[in-house]
This record gives structure tokens, C-alpha cells and sequence, in this order.
């Protein structure tokens, strides 16, 4: 059962209630974005309506199927962005569907990661420490495909799709400028684990190695014969915000919480201290994981 939300913290079901860092965040639909992508899906019909268009013309001049045209007006499925600019332009729009695509595009988060995911497009440093998996920032498509394709219950294609889009939209962090500071802590059984098999995981390896010789990158692995751990619960991530505050952000079983309060995030900005201390250099990493390719 899910715990009632205190002062500390933010969560799907109790976000921005009077709380100080209220502007970070924006008020919406907590149903995975159903509001906002039925609302989108109206106004493009009524737009094609408008144009004369039957949905097979539409999907002609878009590169869509009829089939997709009516997921998208019925708000059954989230459209790319390239679609939403397409739609516009053909269907005279001026710009009335563009102006929906943030909101659309945040869409395509599952709900407990979308104010995450707004603070981390923004974010003047992130510092994530990993214990599943490679992080979604440093993750390959196959990689991060065959990760969703794992999850259980099963995820439908159409999901799967968006989902694997948006977490690649997401690496577009890699190349912001100003650039951002991006340290990760990686634990070496994530590290090892080999998710879509064993070519995917050395094209997951490379990635990492050329993500990590970036100025502002740095990977650190933990290795796991490690005695002294300060962060045994579990894996979190700090964000700096754009304006001027540091968010700490955990998830579990999909049950994610944002936390402001001052003495939670010393805490964790504590135990992210000591991993740094704890875990290989970035040198060191970047040695492991060339080890790690050689071996394979």
C-alpha cells in the first residue's frame, strides 16, 4: 500500500500542495497524460475535419497509417513530435497543434517519471546512482528497448515505441549548452547484467566509454567486492534545478517520490559523496568497462 505523502516529499498523488518549490512543477492530469493527449486528439480532428481530409489522406501526407490517425484522435496513443509538426503544417494549423507538443510530448513518460523528467530537461547538474541498470541517460536504443520489453506486466509495441523515444529525446542532455554536469555511480552488477543479450550489452559498453570521455560526464563503477557501501538503500538521483535548487528524486516498483526538504537532501547528498569516495575513478571505470570488452 502506498504511504500517505508527508512535508518532505512530492508524489503523483499529492503534487505541489502549498509546497516552497511549487514553480518547479506544473499542476496536471495524474492518469498518464490522458487529458492533455484526448484533448490533443480533438482538436485534430476537428482540424482534419475542417480540411476535408479523410483519415487515409491524412496519413498519406503525414507518413501515418489511416489505423494511427484514429489512435491519435481518440487519445489511444501519444504522437511524436515530428507528427505534431507535419500535422500542423498540412493541415493549416498555424501552430495551434504545435503548441500542444510539450505537454504531448511529456506524455510519453509514465506518470510517477513526469516531473522528474521536466526537472532533469533543465537541470545545471544531475548526479544518479544506478543499481538495476545502465541509467536511461547513457543507455543504447537496443538496450534500452530490450528493458522495456522485460517489463511485467507486458507493455504493448505502441508503448514500448514511445517510451523507447522519449528516453532517447531525453540524451539530448548530452549535447545542451550550456552543458550540464552529469556524474553517474553505477553498480558493476548493473554493469554486467546483459539485457538483450551479449551484443548489445558490449554496444552498451562502447556507448559508456564514449559518453565518459565528455568534459562534463563522469562515470564511476562501483564494483561489488566492495566492503564499505553507504548507499545499500537503494538507488536515487540528485537534480540542480534551473532555478537555483537541488531536488532528490528515488523509485521503486514505480512508486516514485520528488523530495525538497533540506535534511533529506543532505542526507543523500552525504551518501552520494562517500560512493564517489568508493567506488573506481572515472579513470578507473573507464579501464574496468575496456576490461570488461576485452573479455567478452
Amino acid at each position: 500500500m502506498r504511504e500517505e505523502p508527508t512535508g518532505q516529499e512530492t508524489t503523483a498523488a499529492a503534487r505541489n500542495q502549498g509546497h516552497p518549490a511549487a514553480d518547479d512543477f506544473e499542476h496536471r492530469d495524474d492518469g498518464a497524460g490522458t487529458g492533455i493527449v484526448t484533448a490533443f486528439g480533438r482538436q485534430l480532428k476537428l482540424l482534419r475535419t475542417r480540411a476535408g481530409l479523410e483519415r487515409p489522406q491524412l496519413g498519406s501526407l503525414t507518413n501515418y497509417s489511416a489505423s494511427s490517425i484514429a489512435s491519435f484522435e481518440q487519445g489511444r496513443r501519444i504522437p511524436l513530435p515530428r507528427f505534431i509538426d507535419r500535422a500542423d503544417e498540412v493541415l493549416g494549423a498555424g501552430g495551434l497543434l504545435k503548441a500542444l507538443k510539450e505537454e504531448v510530448e511529456r506524455a510519453q513518460y509514465p506518470s510517477f517519471f513526469r516531473d522528474a523528467a521536466r526537472l532533469e530537461a533543465g537541470a545545471t547538474a544531475l548526479y544518479v546512482y544506478a543499481v538495476y541498470a545502465v541509467p536511461g541517460l547513457l543507455q543504447t536504443e537496443d538496450y534500452a528497448r530490450a528493458g522495456f520489453r522485460l517489463q511485467r506486466p507486458l507493455l504493448d509495441e505502441d508503448i514500448i515505441e514511445q517510451r523507447l523515444s522519449a528516453r532517447m529525446a531525453r540524451q539530448e542532455v548530452h549535447a545542451r549548452r550550456p552543458a550540464p554536469l552529469l556524474s553517474f555511480i553505477i553498480e558493476e552488477a548493473a554493469v554486467r547484467r546483459p539485457i538483450g543479450g551479449r551484443t548489445t550489452l558490449r554496444e552498451q559498453w562502447e556507448k559508456m566509454l564514449r559518453l565518459g570521455q565528455l568534459r562534463n560526464v563522469e562515470i564511476q563503477i562501483m564494483p561489488t567486492e566492495r566492503e564499505d557501501h553507504a548507499a545499500l538503500g537503494g538507488p536515487f538521483t540528485l537534480i540542480d534545478t534551473s532555478t537555483g535548487r537541488r531536488v532528490a528524486y528515488t523509485e521503486v516498483q514505480d512508486d516514485s517520490r520528488l523530495y525538497m526538504e533540506q535534511a533529506k537532501i543532505r542526507e543523500l547528498e552525504t551518501r552520494y559523496g562517500i560512493l564517489r569516495s568508493q567506488a573506481l575513478t572515472p579513470r578507473e571505470s573507464s579501464t574496468f568497462v575496456e576490461r570488461l570488452l576485452g573479455e567478452s
